[in-house]
C-alpha cells in the first residue's frame, strides 16, 4: 500500500511541476501600455522578434536600443544569449520574459543584466482572455 501511495504522490508532484513549465503558446504579445512605458524610458529603435517577423532576429545585428519579447519556449535561452552578446557591443537590450529563476538561461544571462524588474502580479498579454499563467520580469542590459 505504501508503494502505491508513493507512486501516486510522485505522479501528482510531476503533474504539478509540469504545469508550471507548460504553455499552450509561446507568442505572448506585449501589452500596449507596458511597451509604451518602456519605450518612453529607453527610446527603442529595433525589435528583433516582432509578432509577425520578417527578419531572423537571432542572425542579424540589432539596433542601438532594443525591445525583446522573445518566444517563451525552449528557444528563449538563444534570445537571451544573443541579447547579451548585443549588449557587449554597446547596445541597450530590454527583455520582457517569464520569471524563471530556476533555469539555466536565467543564471547564464539574466543574472548578468544591469537591472531586473519583477512585475507585481500577472501580466495580461495583448489578445489574451486571461492573465498569464506565469510571473514576468523586465530585464535590462545597458
Amino acid at each position: 500500500m505504501a508503494a502505491k501511495m508513493q507512486a501516486f504522490m510522485n505522479k501528482c508532484m510531476t503533474d504539478m511541476t509540469n504545469v508550471h513549465f507548460m504553455s499552450q503558446r509561446s507568442d505572448w504579445q506585449t501589452p500596449d501600455d507596458a511597451y509604451a512605458l518602456l519605450d518612453a524610458e529607453f527610446g527603442f529603435d529595433f525589435d528583433p522578434c516582432p509578432h509577425n517577423p520578417t527578419i531572423d532576429g537571432l542572425s542579424c545585428g540589432w539596433g542601438k536600443s532594443n525591445f525583446v519579447n522573445p518566444p517563451y519556449g525552449r528557444e528563449i535561452g538563444k534570445w537571451l544569449k544573443k541579447g547579451h552578446e548585443e549588449h557587449l557591443l554597446g547596445k541597450t537590450v530590454v527583455f520582457l520574459i517569464p520569471s524563471r529563476t530556476d533555469t539555466r538561461w536565467w543564471h547564464d544571462y539574466v543574472m548578468k543584466a544591469d537591472e531586473i524588474r519583477f512585475i507585481k502580479g500577472r501580466l495580461k498579454f495583448k489578445g489574451a482572455k486571461n492573465s498569464a499563467p506565469f510571473p514576468s520580469a523586465i530585464v535590462v542590459f545597458r
